[in-house]
């Protein structure tokens, strides 16, 4: 009852400042004021401030929702050992492609093109981001 009074309420001072508006020939700004103004007006007439309020009042619909979560929780836990264990029960694929070289194995060499700069190792030559920075005074 309390929920339906501050509804009412809360849309006849938005029509009321709706008119206001309009009185000062705002009429866009009016009618857009009139519109949010309506909203909980018609969220009254539909129920769905009293379903609400019952809803958050209502111990009952705090178990369901405690419940609702349980078994939210319960699904994903059964997805997580449902998966952990189709992963460890795999039989060991043999691999036809030759594997990738290990993180600290060197690199193997590459194909020297035609310019002098491909011959030089990547990294030790730094003097076109020097000239860069100096170009822009750093």
């Amino acid at each position: 009852m309390l929920a339906e009074t501050i509804c009412s309420a809360v849309s006849a001072a938005g029509l009321g400042i709706a008119a206001i508006a309009a009185y000062r020939k705002r009429f866009l700004s009016a009618a857009r004021i009139a519109a949010y103004a309506l909203v909980p007006l018609g969220l009254v007439m539909t129920g769905a401030v009293a379903w609400l309020a019952d809803t958050a009042f209502s111990p009952v619909a705090w178990a369901g929702f405690g419940v609702l979560g349980l078994a939210w929780v319960l699904f994903l836990s059964t997805r997580a050992v449902e998966r952990r264990r189709a992963g460890r029960g795999r039989p060991a694929v043999e691999e036809t492609a030759p594997r990738a070289a290990a993180p600290g194995a060197p690199a193997p060499p590459r194909a020297v093109t035609g310019s002098p700069r491909a011959a030089e190792p990547a990294g030790d030559d730094f003097s076109d981001i020097e000239a860069i920075l100096k170009k822009h005074g750093i």
